[in-house]
């Protein structure tokens, strides 16, 4: 029970989301969130030439259904939940969308993509939308909270292979959807109904597959669905988060901590707190790219490097150093995302966009000979003092061994886009204009950033997609063509 013994979890999340008016958000996150529609969307440019995103497309349109709401890279309109899933995938494909920490989990990608569809759906402001997205992002990372285990320092969904963004994403982005107009008793069927239907496993993360793509984008439909559902009758059990047989009994087998979801609710929000992604990769791969980015800066070559190890946290070592010879041995841009040994060779060797881009992480550079003559050289390792910091920080301890006989160490124990080193508002912007300008016109990219920072001022999200859902895939098509391919190819 929450911290009113007369009410379920559920119950508390549902007063909140329709309790909390749009004035009640403090201005840091109202600014937040209009940023995190902006990098969501330039993400989404980005992403529209993929494969899988040409795939999504081919799919939705060929479903039918009433025309709602916009789509990225799709000309008509489509129903909402077919809408909010394309975005949604089109969020995550680059793995370059938020992270919550310590929670280990990318809110924006599900809750943007389902809020903004289902305002459009049902004429909602821009203001309204943004009150939404706020509601669900705090909704989807106190979830999230209660899944931490503080003694492992680690979420117990990852210690089960779940992945936690997309299964909290559609119990935040439920919350979201049902709150633009709804009922306490509304947003509570939509948790209730949602739990049935949120999932997602992360096998993908380690061996390959473009599965944890369509993740953030079935969690968004998922939520579109469930509202939906809601409203035509259908409910969901009061105590679909704590009950015997409820959401945390089925995923995390009851060990959960209901002050993760309780404390301070409502007056203490965590949405300030998420990271943007300053580079488009596994975000625990993020430390390895600044340090290695500073042995560059000091003027250390790879040829200069005999041997070099990479500390990180112990619980991340599964995801981006084993298995080892995978890692070093990345086949396309897509697995090199997920590889500690490519980030030391991406940041080594330096790049486009804040740092790194996504022009780092090509197929072609993936499989190139120097780049794996130097992977070849990294050892990836648990670090202790790595893993005490972890899940607060994802940082990294590089020691390179230089072949004059010399040691250099580089530690990165804060990472760029959170509270402690944020991105500037010219960083943010630059980051848009980067993923953007692959598909979109200068001055499109103008007007879609300068609806984004007044969105509080707009009648109509739709704006939003003004230019967005005739971008042209084919504009990309070199980078589509070179980068993130299938990986079953």
């Amino acid at each position: 029970m929450s911290a009113d013994q007369n009410i379920t979890l559920a119950q508390s999340l549902a007063r909140f989301a329709v309790q909390t008016r749009f004035d009640d958000l403090p201005e840091g996150v109202v600014e937040s969130v209009k940023s995190r529609v902006l990098d969501i969307l330039g993400i989404c440019a980005a992403a529209s030439a993929l494969d899988t995103s040409r795939a999504v497309r081919q799919w939705v349109e060929s479903q039918g259904g009433v025309a709602q709401a916009s789509a990225v890279g799709v000309a008509g309109r489509l129903p909402a939940a077919q809408a909010a899933f394309v975005n949604g995938v089109l969020a995550h494909s680059l793995d370059y969308d938020d992270t919550h920490l310590p929670s280990v989990l990318h809110p924006s990608a599900s809750v943007i993509p389902a809020v903004l569809a289902a305002a459009e759906a049902s004429g909602a402001s821009g203001k309204d939308a943004i009150r939404a997205i706020a509601i669900g992002l705090e909704v989807c990372v106190r979830i999230g909270m209660a899944g931490y285990n503080t003694e492992t320092k680690n979420s117990t969904f990852f210690e089960h292979g779940q992945h936690a963004t997309s299964i909290c994403g559609a119990m935040g982005a439920a919350a979201a959807v049902a709150a633009l107009a709804g009922t306490e008793a509304d947003v509570c069927n939509a948790l209730g109904v949602a739990a049935s239907m949120a999932s997602g496993i992360i096998e993908s993360n380690r061996t390959g597959g473009t599965v944890k793509r369509m993740h953030c984008g079935w969690a968004a439909h998922s939520a579109v669905t469930a509202v939906e559902l809601v409203r035509v009758g259908l409910t969901g059990p009061p105590t679909v988060l704590e009950g015997r047989f409820g959401f945390f009994e089925a995923w995390l087998h009851g060990e959960f901590d209901a002050t993760g979801i309780t404390a301070g609710l409502g007056a203490e929000w965590s949405i300030e707190g998420i990271f943007f992604k300053p580079y488009p990769a596994n975000h625990f791969t993020h430390a390895a790219v600044d340090a290695a980015a500073a042995l560059r800066r000091a003027g250390i070559v790879p040829a200069d490097i005999a041997s070099v190890t990479l500390g990180v946290p112990l619980p991340t070592l599964r995801t981006i150093g084993q298995p080892i010879e995978v890692k070093r041995r990345p086949e396309t841009g897509y697995m090199a995302q997920f590889s500690g040994p490519y980030a030391i060779a991406a940041g080594l060797l330096g790049g486009g966009g804040l740092e790194v881009g996504l022009d780092d992480y090509t197929d072609e550079l993936a499989r190139d000979a120097d780049r794996r003559a130097l992977m070849d050289k990294v050892d990836v390792v648990a670090d202790d003092r790595c893993s005490a910091i972890f899940p607060s920080q994802f940082p990294a301890v590089v020691t390179a061994r230089l072949n004059d006989g010399s040691t250099v160490v580089e530690e990165v124990l804060v990472n760029r886009g959170g509270p402690g080193n944020p991105l500037s508002f010219d960083q943010l912007t630059r980051k848009f204009r980067d993923n953007a300008r692959r598909v979109m016109s200068e001055g499109a990219m103008d007007s879609l950033e300068r609806t984004c920072r007044t969105l509080q001022d707009t009648t109509s999200v739709q704006l939003l997609f003004a230019d967005l859902i005739a971008v042209d895939p084919l504009l990309s098509a070199a980078f589509a063509d070179a980068t993130h391919s299938r990986l079953d190819d």
